[in-house]
């Protein structure tokens, strides 16, 4: 960690990106990379690489780079990876169950443990191994099981208010895909909100630019 205890908030979105990366190395069998051949695969200068790393430490080898394996630990540590986390879902629709069946939890720090949903209906299914419970039995399952983070995959209307209910269970962190932008009056508590359509508009706004790029050069051309 940095000497005053403050990272950025740039330095740490590049972390999982270094974490991945660092997987990806250890499939193909490298056991040590140079940040130079490290920026060069992740687009990043070397000079960035060493100084985000430098954050927290350091942990390359002048003359020799980084160990893949050590250094992937390491960030794995910094990242929580190893703290499996307990983790409840909260809405089993379409996108709840997407997320329950195919995000790999235990590779992320979290230890999915319980999935709820406000219709009766859906009670009793088995999502990932795992029964799909009522809203109705949150509180008596946060109280026998500690969750610590929660996925939020429920209408915005209804966010706040299940907010406010886990963090009075104990929970600390959210995993927000709702449509509010979950803005909690409390201490202690991380909130990371994912906007999917954001995320779609972005790419729109790029492949806006490079078509009416393209359309430019070809009324040049003709």
């Amino acid at each position: 960690m940095s000497k005053d205890g403050s990272i950025s908030a740039s330095v740490i979105k590049r972390l999982p990106r270094y974490y991945r990366f660092l997987g990806e190395l250890q499939k193909e069998g490298l056991e040590r990379i140079s940040s130079r051949e490290l920026s060069e695969r992740m687009k990043l200068t070397a000079s960035q690489i060493r100084q985000d790393l430098n954050c927290f430490g350091g942990f390359g080898q002048q003359g020799y780079g980084y160990h893949v394996d050590e250094l992937r630990m390491e960030i794995g540590k910094i990242l929580g990876v190893d703290k499996h986390f307990k983790t409840i879902l909260i809405g089993a629709g379409n996108l709840g169950k997407a997320i329950a069946t195919h995000i790999n939890f235990e590779t992320r720090g979290c230890n999915l443990i319980g999935i709820f949903d406000i219709n009766p209906k859906l009670t009793g299914e088995v999502v990932g191994n795992i029964p799909i419970r009522h809203t109705n039995d949150i509180e008596s399952f946060c109280e026998a099981n500690s969750p610590v983070v929660a996925v939020l995959c429920i209408p915005k209307a209804n966010t706040q208010a299940i907010a406010d209910q886990l963090v009075n269970l104990g929970l600390k962190a959210f995993w927000n895909f709702s449509h509010y932008d979950l803005s909690i009056d409390y201490e202690n508590i991380v909130v990371e909100n994912v906007h999917l359509g954001d995320s779609l508009l972005t790419l729109t706004y790029a492949t806006n630019i490079i078509t009416s790029t393209d359309t430019d050069n070809s009324e040049e051309i003709e």
